[in-house]
């Protein structure tokens, strides 16, 4: 999982998915044959969409969100950001524009939200999107194929071996 649910934040929020599901995940995983680790420590997988948009979350990608328009590209990272054109960076995001919440301190923000009753920088069901990006492409790295998802029941369609991958084995006494 490393940083996906931080960095599919970031690329959800520019891209206006914060609530959105994917459709489809597949990918490839390189993993270790020995120690303590399970997960793979080269990898690539291809998130797409309900509106036919794919994210790609790979390994070989600087940790951050990039994205790629028409005239160029935007890159943003933790405290660091870059462009091509560089111009883009030196633009003023005009009032009638949209604005992006801010927040440079997350308990800040949590006890703020407290007291007033806002949503915090990233509500609850937003992570768990985000998040939620990294589960899917482990499974489909996992099992080597693509799988499909219905982001309104959260549930995988048709693959029963990915669908227990899900869910996960629940302790004792505790069932669905």
């Amino acid at each position: 999982m490393d940083w996906v649910g931080h960095h599919v934040d970031i690329a959800h929020w520019g891209l206006g998915l914060d609530y959105a599901g994917r459709v489809e995940v597949e990918g490839w995983g390189k993993y270790p044959k020995e120690g303590l680790w399970n997960a793979p420590t080269e990898y690539e997988f291809t998130c797409k969409y309900a509106d036919g948009l794919e994210m790609v979350v790979a390994s070989r990608f600087e940790g951050g969100a990039k994205w790629f328009g028409q005239d160029g590209w935007l890159f943003v990272g933790r405290g660091q950001s870059d462009a091509n054109p560089k111009s883009v960076l030196d633009e003023k995001i005009r009032p009638d524009e949209i604005q992006l919440y801010k927040s440079r301190d997350h308990l800040g923000n949590f006890l703020d939200c407290i007291r007033t009753r806002r949503q915090t920088i990233t509500p609850c069901e937003v992570a768990h999107r985000s998040a939620s990006v990294g589960h899917l492409g482990q499974i489909a790295m996992a099992l080597g194929r693509k799988i499909r998802f219905d982001p309104d029941t959260e549930r995988i369609i048709g693959d029963a071996t990915a669908s227990e991958m899900l869910l996960g084995p629940m302790r004792n006494d505790w069932h669905l």
